[in-house]
């Protein structure tokens, strides 16, 4: 212990070795070279990948009570949690009512939010879409093109986030980016009348989440008859996956440090 005082990111996980290093292995590391004073420790919400990667690699990573339990042990007494999800979802709500139950075990404790929570949050990642995500997607496969961002989507109410976001784009005068989502709304089903009005031939799509894990290699880019990637291709599209999570971009990762920055002050 070089201070007493820890931030735990506790990220959903992924299995996906490569990716982990270029998304979750980069937010944590920005968080400690913000803040020199604070030990950073890290946590899965997900026991499955918690489960596979110890038995796969013999990587022991804890889950967020196991990593709260942990500093309780070796004696700190200020501690910050900063989840790495997109939106304030069923995973959020584990995170706050399991932490919780330790408020009294330290002298402070703070959670911090999601990517998406404040209006200024979504303000913010509109403007990462349309300067950097959509000059990407140009790069890939031209100007007269769309990009397509898929999120992992939820029934929780939080799935709001998405069409929010969508509207932002739109009211900023971006017609050329569209939302959809695996599991919630708008949904793979919703493509064909949201794209229908942008006049191009190639189609860009990014993983709206933060690893590019199973979801981005299989529901996105996948060949299977029902991935994103094959639904457009049927409607006429030449599509180009780019197989990239969101926190591999400095700007995303600021936005995660900024959230615990704002949780110190809170």
């Amino acid at each position: 212990m070089t201070s007493n005082k820890a931030i735990i990111v506790a990220s959903f996980g992924t299995s996906y070795n490569e990716t982990r290093a270029k998304t979750i292995d980069r937010i944590e590391q920005d968080i400690a070279d913000s803040f020199p004073d604070w030990d950073v420790r890290r946590a899965f919400t997900s026991r499955m990948i918690i489960r596979k990667l110890e038995k796969r690699d013999g990587l022991k990573i804890d889950y967020i009570d196991e990593a709260i339990e942990r500093l309780i042990d070796e004696g700190y007494t200020e501690v910050i949690i900063q989840p790495t999800l997109v939106m304030n979802g069923v995973e959020y709500e584990d995170i706050y009512h399991i932490s919780h139950r330790y408020k009294g075990s330290f002298d402070r404790m703070s959670i911090g939010t999601p990517l998406l929570s404040l209006e200024r949050d979504f303000d913010e990642m509109t403007d990462i879409i349309i300067n950097e995500f959509r000059d990407e997607s140009k790069g890939v496969c031209g100007n007269d093109s769309a990009l397509v961002l898929m999120g992992h989507g939820t029934e929780h109410y939080a799935n709001g986030a998405f069409p929010e976001l969508q509207l932002k784009l739109f009211l900023s005068g971006c017609k050329d980016v569209v939302i959809t989502t695996v599991e919630g709304f708008p949904g793979f089903k919703d493509l064909e009348k949201m794209v229908g009005d942008i006049e191009c031939k190639d189609v860009a799509l990014l993983p709206l989440m933060l690893v590019a894990g199973d979801h981005a290699i299989n529901d996105m880019a996948g060949d299977e008859p029902d991935s994103l990637k094959s639904i457009l291709e049927g409607l006429g599209y030449d599509v180009h996956p780019i197989i990239k999570g969101i926190a591999e971009y400095e700007s995303v990762r600021r936005m995660f440090v900024r959230h615990v920055r704002e949780a110190m002050e809170s």
